[in-house]
């Protein structure tokens, strides 16, 4: 049975009856600077790389492995690695609360990739049961963490994961997060790449979504201010948006963007983990219950602290090509979101 196989059958059929089931139980705090992080999907695409950069964070006590299978092996080859994070591993819908309770931060990159010709949309139906299940394991035997998702549409999963963990009684929107650093990452080595810049002193914020046009990367606000033409501009934004695109025709079939997805996932990871061990101005785009525009969900920069989301900054002002795709966003946004919320409500 392949991969995809395994998780259908792992995931979408249990959804209800876990999800059903869930009484919250206190998650154990860390207090020494190190946290129990739990990867779920650890044996994928983008959590085996992950899990290697996650391994050598001197924040993390615990790094728990899970997935529907291999993770044993996973997890044996990471444990050869001189770092202090201790690896465990938990595999099939037994070991989910062995890997779960305690996590001060859980990562999610369960799913399946995208493939030539798929959308973030064909990625629904799988994707969402997949992220249902898992965030009611999370509402059950750690409420207290924080929840990142990576597992694709990030538009409608957050909203899903949103809904579950209110199903439960248990949801804080300072502790949930879709993550949207690749799109971040992307902007930044794109803008040094067309400006000549360093790309480790390029900032560029990116807000709205993760998907299409919904990524609105505020060239305006870059730092350093690249000097683009309009039509310049306008080329970025779209490469910037269609990126993931990108990488999954170079890759021709083989996959989709895995390793920088892994990059940019323990960047965030890494963020959270100093935020909530007392580092002060922690700041990272992300996709959150927001109130800055109409879209209860949205991404844009967020400054964290040891609670979570501590502040969400207002906007800066757009220029007139970012205020067009500001708009150009907003039907496709509140239709990935209604989706979500739709599907967690059945």
């Amino acid at each position: 049975m392949d991969r995809v196989s395994r998780l259908s059958a792992h995931f979408v059929h249990d959804t209800q009856g876990l999800a059903g089931s869930v009484h919250p139980e206190a998650t154990s705090a860390s207090g020494s600077g190190k946290f129990n992080v739990a990867l779920l999907g650890a044996a994928g695409g983008i959590g085996q790389p992950l899990a290697l950069l996650l391994k050598q964070s001197a924040y993390i006590k615990e790094l728990r492995l899970y997935d529907v299978a291999n993770t044993a092996g996973v997890a044996a080859d990471l444990s050869h690695i001189a770092t202090g994070a201790r690896v465990t591993a938990h595999s099939g819908a037994e070991a989910l609360g062995t890997a779960l309770f305690g996590a001060d931060l859980v990562v999610v990159p369960a799913g399946v990739p995208r493939k030539p010709g798929m959308t973030r949309d064909d990625l629904f139906n799988i994707n969402a049961g997949i992220v249902r299940t898992l965030v009611a394991g999370v509402a059950r035997y750690c409420p207290a963490a924080w929840l990142a998702i990576i597992s694709n549409p990030v538009n409608s999963t957050v909203p899903i994961a949103a809904e579950v963990l209110k199903a439960a009684g248990v949801y804080d929107p300072a502790r949930l997060f879709g993550v949207t650093t690749l799109d971040v990452v992307r902007a930044q080595a794109f803008v040094a790449e067309a400006t000549g810049a360093a790309p480790e002193a390029v900032t560029v914020p990116v807000i709205g979504g993760h998907a299409g046009v919904t990524i609105l990367p505020l060239l305006s606000a870059a730092v350093p201010q690249p000097r683009l033409s309009e039509a310049e501009a306008k080329a970025l934004m779209a490469r910037i948006q269609d990126a993931g695109t990108e990488v999954v025709k170079a890759k021709a079939g083989a996959g989709s963007a895995t390793l920088s997805m892994a990059y940019a996932a323990a960047e965030f990871a890494t963020s959270c983990l100093r935020a909530k061990a007392g580092e002060r101005g922690v700041v990272e785009c992300a996709y959150v219950a927001s109130n800055l525009t109409s879209s209860p969900f949205f991404a844009s920069p967020v400054e964290l602290g040891p609670g979570g989301i501590a502040r969400i900054p207002p906007l800066p002002r757009l220029s007139p090509l970012e205020q067009a795709g500001f708009a150009a966003m907003q039907e496709e946004l509140a239709s990935s979101i209604n989706k979500g919320l739709e599907f967690a409500r059945k």
